[in-house]
């Protein structure tokens, strides 16, 4: 039992240190799919077969030391009880090659169900969303609200629900699906999306903002504008610098040019309209932000979760807890 307890333990501390640099490279999912199916097998065979066969050795070798010293036992009993004991003992154990397999499958399964299917962590790594998160921030993310997927093939098998605007996602960067991206849901599909002179529009009316105390960012020395936002249901915070801010304008790969217009004047405006099954996401630090005003939209199977908590920033641990 100490090996496996050390198993567990060490699985629970590795998920743990996994957690507290962020997200796990992004084939740890079919890599714990495979251990999860390898250590299954031989679980099942512990339970099934080797076991039963460790059982019945044990008894035929017990049997055989009762019959041995049987006129021993009767002299020194407490020494040759001793001894049976450590026999039973070793007979019973399991061996090294079933306990760092078999032994693994319950902490393993138990992270694989839980990264699969209920939260994942995540580590902010950039201000893009500043100043809802921050950089270090490690969050949280509902791997379920928006449907039931399929590890590893991240295909829907159980609908469940849709992004709507305002949430904040994590999504597979659609021009790199090794990358994961955080952004907030802005246009939902076929929304029209017009953004110019820090003026959201969707579908020609123009989103509530209200202006907040300006933002101080300790990490640049730098103050920038802040509103309130609303967006649906959600109130949010965006911040921008002076001035007109950054011109939109298309990367070369972005991944549908056709459904966007981009100004042509200085106010660096663009205009979209969502295809289907897709959505227009935008960073809450509007000047900077890398964002669907470059590159496009998100399409559905590229969904990752809703970040919902942010449990951890060791810099400040007053910013633990819920976000908007």
């Amino acid at each position: 039992m100490g090996v496996i307890t050390a198993v567990i333990l060490a699985g629970l501390g590795l998920y743990a240190a996994a957690m507290a640099v962020g997200r796990l490279p992004t084939d740890f999912a079919l890599f714990l799919l495979l251990c999860t199916a390898v250590s299954g097998v031989y679980y099942v065979a512990e339970l099934a077969v080797f076991e039963a066969r460790r059982r019945e050795r044990a008894k035929r070798e017990l049997a055989e030391f009762d019959r041995r010293n049987g006129e021993a036992g009767a002299v020194v009993p407490d020494a040759v009880a001793r001894e049976r004991r450590a026999l039973e003992e070793h007979l019973s154990a399991r061996p090294w090659w079933v306990e760092y397999t078999a032994g693994f499958f319950p902490v393993i399964v138990a992270v694989f169900l839980l990264r699969s299917f209920l939260f994942e962590p995540f580590r902010i790594p950039s201000g893009s969303m500043i100043p809802t998160l921050r950089i270090g921030d490690l969050i949280l993310v509902n791997k379920y609200q928006y449907g039931i997927r399929m590890p590893v093939w991240d295909r829907t098998i159980i609908p469940v629900g849709h992004p709507q605007r305002g949430d904040v996602i994590v999504f597979r960067f659609p021009l790199d699906p090794s990358q994961d991206f955080i952004k907030r849901v802005v246009g939902l599909p076929g929304d029209v999306v017009d953004y110019r002179d820090h003026v959201l529009r969707i579908n020609g009316k123009v989103v509530p903002e209200a202006p907040m105390a300006p933002f101080f960012d300790a990490s640049r020395l730098q103050t920038y504008r802040q509103y309130e936002e609303t967006l649906g249901t959600v109130r949010h915070r965006v911040i921008w610098g002076g001035g007109d801010g950054i011109a939109a304008y298309p990367v070369p790969r972005h991944n549908d040019p056709g459904a966007c217009v981009y100004s042509t004047d200085t106010d660096g405006g663009v205009r979209c309209t969502v295809p289907p099954d897709h959505y227009f996401v935008m960073g809450d630090n509007r000047d900077n932000s890398e964002d669907s005003r470059f590159w496009g939209f998100v399409p559905d199977r590229n969904l990752v979760g809703h970040a919902v908590f942010i449990w951890m920033n060791f810099g400040d641990v007053k910013r633990i807890g819920r976000f908007h």
